[in-house]
């Protein structure tokens, strides 16, 4: 009985070991897979799952920002409008419409002082300070 007890253990022994270096070799496996994809995916020039999740969250995150940029700028174009339209008002231009007479001389005599800040008519694009 002994003897059946001790070849019951040997077989449990090497079957555990076989059982181990199955593991072993599925991991080892599986480690070689993924190195061939990744190659196979680089060979393609197809990008991870997690690299396109990050540039799909910059792009959106550009997007938003370029919408936030895109409706304040509609806020400053409507605010300079009304801005505009009172400082037509306050000048007396013809019809109060606040549009600028190309013909007027600015800062000739009897003709209306340059707004100093606001147009000066030397230029459509505002400057940085320098």
């Amino acid at each position: 009985m002994a003897e059946r007890s001790r070849i019951f253990d040997d077989f449990a022994g090497v079957a555990g070991g076989a059982f181990s270096a199955i593991a072993g070799i599925g991991e080892e496996l599986g480690a070689l897979v993924r190195s061939r994809v990744d190659e196979a995916l680089s060979a393609l020039q197809l990008v991870r799952r997690e690299e396109f999740e990050a540039v799909s969250e910059l792009a959106a995150a550009a997007r938003d920002g370029q919408e936030a940029a895109t409706a304040r700028l509609a806020t400053l174009e409507a605010r300079l409008a009304v801005l505009e339209g009172h400082a037509g008002l306050a000048t007396g231009t013809p019809g109060g419409s606040g549009e600028h007479d190309p013909h007027a001389a600015q800062g000739a005599p009897g003709g209306p002082p340059p707004r100093s800040g606001i147009d000066d008519g030397s230029s459509d694009v505002p400057s940085a300070g320098f």
